[in-house]
């Protein structure tokens, strides 16, 4: 029973995270979006992203205040979608904006700060999923839980990169702040017990 509702909720995840990206190319590549579809393909990637981070750090509170301990085994899944849809949103940006001009990707990063903390939350996103994997996380034993705590760090980036990003409309990136930060609260025990074995 149990391994069943673990089979269809990851059933859901697949759909919930693969259907929309293919609704976007294909609205993309028969010129059915926006007035500026570059700009629609890279915000809804990096938006997707966003949310499926959410989704993978409101999972421990869900499951340890429902008592429902079965939702950690989508953890890791939510946490490897997140992980492409922001390399889908780094990558469109490189096809898009910069042509995969390194070097013109490169100067942007130094010069623009909202470019500089997301790549430096890609940069951790992109540490979590490769080790992500039972194996791995067995050959790196307590240091495994070390490196994943910098979700934290890295959704906090993500959050920022987003606010910053935009021009004008501030309402949006502030709201998923406050999300960001509410998913924080529900750890405020965590970072305490760290907090002073630091001490």
């Amino acid at each position: 029973m149990l391994t069943t509702k673990v089979f269809w909720l990851k059933v859901l995840i697949h759909l919930g995270a693969l259907l929309p990206l293919v609704n976007l190319y294909y609205l993309a590549l028969s010129d059915q979006l926006t007035a500026d579809p570059v700009e629609a393909v890279i915000h809804f990637t990096g938006i997707g992203a966003l949310n499926l981070f959410l989704l993978t750090l409101l999972v421990s509170p869900l499951s340890k205040y429902s008592r429902q301990a079965f939702l950690m085994k989508t953890r890791r899944l939510l946490g490897l979608y997140t992980f492409a849809y922001a390399l889908l949103h780094l990558l469109n940006f490189l096809f898009f904006e910069v042509q995969f001009d390194l070097a013109l990707f490169v100067g942007e990063i130094v010069k623009r700060p909202y470019m500089t903390v997301g790549m430096a939350a890609f940069v951790i996103l992109l540490l979590l999923a490769l080790t992500s994997f039972d194996k791995v996380k067995r050959r790196m034993g307590k240091s495994w839980q070390k490196l994943h705590n910098y979700s934290y760090l890295a959704v906090v980036l993500a959050g920022v990169h987003f606010y910053w990003s935009v021009k004008s409309e501030i309402i949006e990136p502030g709201v998923y702040l406050a999300l960001i930060l509410a998913l924080l609260f529900l750890r405020r025990d965590k970072f305490r017990r760290w907090f002073k074995g630091k001490r």
